[in-house]
């Protein structure tokens, strides 16, 4: 009888432990799914920035051609004003970026704090 009961006790262990197992490596997997997409987010961001960079440094070399070539005020004034007005909407086109951006992290990031059942 007590050979019994330490079996069926061995056993409510065994399958508590395999229950646990089970949950902890669901959990594990997740957090894996969620840093890698994550990280495929981030590495998406670095390119766009990356691009965004190159595209400045070529407006502000074309910008100082443009200067230097302008031989009046008006001519100054007019590469002055394109210039301004592209910076503008490269500020706004950033700007819509960023919060884009922002907003896929705090989605991935929310997927990891989910519970699971």
């Amino acid at each position: 009888m007590a050979q019994k009961a330490r079996s069926v006790k061995r056993e409510r262990v065994n399958e508590t432990t395999a229950e646990v197992m089970a949950g902890a490596k669901k959990q594990y997997d997740q957090f894996a799914s969620v840093q890698s997409e994550f990280f495929g987010e981030c590495q998406k961001a670095s390119r766009y920035w990356l691009d965004r960079i190159q595209t400045e440094a070529k407006l502000a070399s074309e910008f100082t051609t443009k200067l230097t070539a302008a031989h009046s005020i008006p001519a100054a004034m007019t590469v002055c004003q394109e210039w301004t007005s592209r910076r503008l909407e490269m500020m706004a086109e950033d700007t819509t970026h960023l919060l884009k951006d922002a907003q896929k992290f705090m989605q991935t990031g929310s997927k990891g704090l989910g519970t699971s059942a």
